[in-house]
């Protein structure tokens, strides 16, 4: 299945270009990602990649299609990788980050979810738990946590304060 992604401007205007996911973007441009903190006390939500995604712990994200904003998209992402609908919540966008041709929009979101109502992805997501930012870091420290996403983590802990 083809998936259509938008394409950006330095300044992450949309152009009302897109370009094929999984092809590069063209220079100049760039695309967008979205990844979200879950916390629920003091437990965050991470789920394992399957293994042709790379296998690690992760927190949950993705890109937007073609025509998502970038909170759309993130509530589809929760939507496809873990079955559940936060259409009536609202994620707080605490920090862009712009890396090459990428802009990084980072969300929290504070919900409890129940381990039981989580319907993972298959193609996408092999397992999810509740874990302590203590549990992350050793994650981090023993290579099985997505370091991309634990940078997020870090960004999310600096946002409040406990980094």
């Amino acid at each position: 299945m083809v998936e259509y992604r938008d394409l950006y401007d330095k300044n992450k205007h949309v152009t009302g270009k897109t370009f094929i996911k999984g092809e590069q973007v063209p220079k100049g441009y760039f695309y967008l990602i979205v990844i979200i903190v879950i916390k629920n006390g003091d437990k965050y939500l991470i789920q394992k990649r399957v293994e042709k995604k790379g296998g690690a712990w992760a927190l949950t994200g993705g890109h937007p299609k073609a025509g998502e904003s970038s909170l759309e998209g993130i509530r589809e992402e929760v939507k496809e990788e873990l079955g559940i609908d936060i259409t009536n919540d609202t994620p707080v966008l605490f920090k862009t980050i712009t890396h090459n041709d990428q802009f990084f929009d980072l969300y929290y979101l504070e919900k409890d979810i129940s381990l039981d109502d989580i319907k993972i992805q298959k193609e996408e997501v092999d397992d999810v738990c509740w874990v302590t930012k203590d549990e992350i870091i050793k994650m981090h420290d023993d290579n099985i946590f997505h370091e991309g996403h634990y940078g997020v983590f870090e960004e999310y802990l600096k946002y409040i304060g406990e980094m």
